[in-house]
């Protein structure tokens, strides 16, 4: 399984998927549409690592960051 966390303002519960890759991830987050919306401008990192590639592979207990862009200062 791998355990999906949505950071800053998304306002989710974390998911365990049993998924192989990012691509499938995609695929399930654009069925919700409260998330759809971050999807396009959030980055993604896998063990505390940002990917770009939808092909990353991913392991049993791997962890997914959905990481939406914040203001700061």
């Amino acid at each position: 399984m791998v355990r999906v966390e949505f950071l800053g303002p998304i306002q989710k519960e974390p998911l365990e998927l049993d998924i192989t890759n990012l691509s499938q991830l995609a695929v399930i987050l654009q069925k919700d549409s409260e998330l759809a919306q971050w999807l396009q401008n959030s980055a993604v990192a896998v063990n505390d690592t940002l990917v770009a590639s939808l092909n990353h592979v991913l392991k049993n207990g791997d962890k997914v960051s959905l990481l939406p862009p914040v203001c700061g200062g």
